[in-house]
């Protein structure tokens, strides 16, 4: 008997394994988008929820119910598939970890059992696959499709395609049993197949890579479980391709503190981490999502659309020395410092004799060693504009008195040249005060919280001040000043002759308007 929807405990793996011995859990596991700092992930495979993967979040799993055996396993997921959610099966290993079994090789044992119903389990299966036809999502049209689809992520341990007595079956059911759907199932299945085959490979070079992903975007227009395939593969392209590496540097916040909590040595597996702020995930998201844009363009034809991307953000050059303002920065904020480390040990690491990626991947070596450049000189820039704002210097003593208005100004520009807006400055400011006032506070970072998070409310300010200072007056702004200007009751007649007094600003700038 099955466990009708049991609550999901609190230590499911050790739950599980209290189980009987041959207990299975049916357990939906929600969809996770990963990480927009997880270039490097391994490819995504059809099928399978990846819950198993070390650090996945067991918060994603809503157990269904624990079934026992293979057959009443198999049998209750092809009842409870719904083609759009993903229920795993679930099994605990003895070493402590979990194992997710697709239903394909539950089939493939069943269907080697000596001892097992060969009809009936052609029934199941042939009642899913019809199932997966009439509840595609993609609608009718698409539902064979659909359908072959479905078996090949699901059922390829058992066979890439349909067997002929399941897919016959099948038709017949549905009332369509003619060749040329036959050979639309079998057809989607195989070429399906044909790509998962080849993402197994475990050396792929970017014109591999190219050639597999107009696979999978030709595919995932009606097969939407292949959109996360055709996007991994996207972000496999871009890492072996200098632009698209130097638009990423730009594009990217500087998220050093996460990433250094993340990567704090001695770490406990358990311990509770503050997640990233929301609006430096934000910016980091747009980031890969403008990567993808131009990487897409570079690779299907459309080099005008890349070119344009490029041009909207030009990588600077390197500085070849440190400013004043990045160096107070550095200075004064343990985190810069830590960034700056952080891109010099890459650096040691990509470069060192004994690394392979110079001969295995060369396209993979250059495509970082862009990455790396352009970030070093973004960085210069980000620090550089953070310093003029907590540390703004005073006027030259010998600048001519023309030229100061120009000098103030500069605080402005390199917080345009390093964030692109003061908006989005403000919004990685607030994101980084939010991250550092999260607690449990990290022990590595405890002793410099209050100075760090004393500086970044200083730079906060001090961007808030400048942004208010340099706002121009707009067209509403200089109407509704002339109108409050013009309704203020006139001063009374005297008999003296008194002189005219001076027009006030919003006056002033009426005229210049009408000028």
């Amino acid at each position: 008997m099955s466990e009708q929807r049991a609550p999901r405990p609190d230590d499911f793996t050790l739950w599980l394994a209290e189980r009987e011995e041959d207990a299975y859990a049916l357990a939906w596991v929600a969809r996770q988008t990963p990480p927009p700092t997880a270039w490097g992930e391994a490819a995504p495979r059809a099928g399978e929820s990846g819950i198993t993967r070390p650090g996945a979040d067991l918060t994603r799993i809503t157990l269904q119910e624990t079934t026992r055996g293979e057959h009443e396993t198999l049998r209750r997921w092809l009842l409870l598939d719904d083609g759009v959610r993903h229920l795993a099966i679930l099994t605990a290993e003895e070493g402590g970890g979990l194992r997710e079994h697709t239903p394909g090789e539950l089939a493939a044992r069943l269907l080697h059992d000596p001892a097992g119903d060969d009809a009936e389990l052609t029934n199941l299966l042939a009642g899913w696959l019809s199932r997966r036809n009439t509840e595609a999502p993609q609608g009718l049209d698409l539902g064979w499709i659909a359908a072959g689809a479905a078996w090949t992520c699901h059922m390829r341990a058992l066979a890439a395609s349909p067997p002929p007595s399941v897919l016959t079956r099948s038709l017949h059911d549905a009332g369509e049993a003619d060749d040329a759907t036959a050979h639309l199932v079998v057809d989607t299945s195989l070429s399906i197949a044909d790509l998962l085959d080849r993402l197994e490979h475990p050396f792929r070079p970017r014109a591999g890579l190219i050639d597999l992903w107009h696979t999978a975007e030709a595919l995932s227009a009606d097969v939407p479980a292949l959109a996360d395939t055709a996007h991994w593969l996207l972000d496999q392209i871009a890492l072996r391709d200098a632009p698209a590496q130097q638009l990423r540097a730009i594009l990217e916040p500087d998220i050093t503190d996460y990433l250094r909590d993340q990567n704090e040595p001695g770490r406990r597996p358990d311990a509770t981490l503050p997640p990233l702020d929301a609006p430096r995930a934000a910016q980091l998201a747009t980031a890969r999502e403008t990567v993808r844009a131009y990487t897409a363009a570079a690779y299907a034809g459309r080099e005008q659309d890349a070119r344009q991307l490029q041009d909207a953000f030009p990588v600077t050059g390197r500085p070849l020395a440190t400013s004043g303002p990045a160096a107070l920065w550095r200075q004064n904020s343990p985190t810069a410092r830590d960034a700056v480390d952080d891109l010099t040990a890459q650096r040691t690491a990509l470069t060192a004799e004994e690394g392979t990626d110079h001969f295995a991947d060369p396209e993979l070596l250059h495509a970082q060693t862009s990455y790396l450049a352009a970030r070093e000189s973004q960085l210069h820039l980000l620090h550089d504009a953070l310093g003029r704002l907590a540390f703004p210097a005073p006027t030259p003593p010998d600048l001519p008195e023309a030229l100061a208005p120009v000098a103030a100004a500069q605080a402005q520009r390199r917080v345009i040249e390093a964030f692109g807006t003061p908006q989005r400055a403000a919004g990685a400011l607030e994101g980084q005060l939010h991250y550092r006032r999260q607690r449990p506070v990290p022990a590595h970072r405890r002793a410099t919280a209050g100075i760090e998070t004393d500086l970044l409310t200083r730079t906060r300010t001090a961007l808030e001040t400048l942004t208010h200072a340099a706002l121009p007056l707009d067209q509403e702004d200089i109407r509704s000043r002339v109108q409050e200007a013009m309704s203020r009751p006139a001063a009374p007649p005297t008999a003296t002759h008194t002189r005219a007094p001076e027009p006030d600003a919003a006056q002033h700038a009426a005229r210049q308007v009408h000028r």
